[in-house]
């Protein structure tokens, strides 16, 4: 498979990956052209001009935004949706399964006051997911959370879409000069487990 046919089955796992309730909450730009890595590069906030390479480097960079808030009218497009598609072959299992949802957004939104934040998990949810998928072809994956997303925002016309910038995620092959060779740091397993 050509590098590209692995970015692409990468960026497919992307579009692919679960969501709580299947609510969807994303939508993401992928970055593939100079100009549009150079955008986001010029875009990360003066604080965090040291991304800047790992973007302008990496053969697509995926900005991961979040939506907003969810308004009803999203909902009703997973809803349509999911019956396009069949789903739930039986109606009243798709009638129960709206209800359920709707149940379970009241929840979040009204009962625990997090809506947004459960939302930004579901991102993070698909990234970390599409960086398993990237491992498995051989495709170097690098979140990124040093960025400024007012400004992301701004420079893609994000926030005009009803999302905002959540976090960054760069694909690509590592350059063999700049391959981190040191060891990896972190606890023991008896300080990161425990068996019940």
């Amino acid at each position: 498979m050509t590098p590209r046919g692995k970015r692409a089955d990468a960026l497919g796992f992307l579009r692919s990956t679960p969501s709580s309730t299947n609510v969807q909450p994303n939508h993401f730009y992928v970055l593939a052209t100079p100009e549009g890595k150079e955008r986001l590069a010029a875009n990360l906030g003066e604080r965090f001009q040291d991304n800047s390479e790992k973007i302008l480097k990496a053969s697509h960079t995926v900005i991961l935004t979040t939506r907003a808030d969810l308004p009803g009218g999203h909902l009703q497009a997973v809803f349509d949706k999911e019956r396009a598609d069949g789903r739930f072959p039986d109606p009243a299992k798709q009638a129960r399964w709206e209800s359920m949802t709707r149940d379970f957004l009241n929840l979040r939104n009204y009962g625990y006051k997090d809506l947004n934040h459960w939302m930004e998990k579901q991102t993070y949810l698909a990234m970390g997911l599409t960086m398993m998928a990237a491992a498995e072809l051989g495709v170097e994956a690098m979140p990124l959370e040093g960025f400024d997303p007012t400004s992301v925002d701004k420079a893609f016309k994000i926030r005009e879409t009803g999302h905002t910038t959540t976090v960054l995620l760069a694909l690509g092959y590592p350059d063999p000069a700049k391959v981190y060779n040191s060891p990896i740091s972190r606890f023991e397993t008896d300080q990161l487990f425990t068996f019940v």
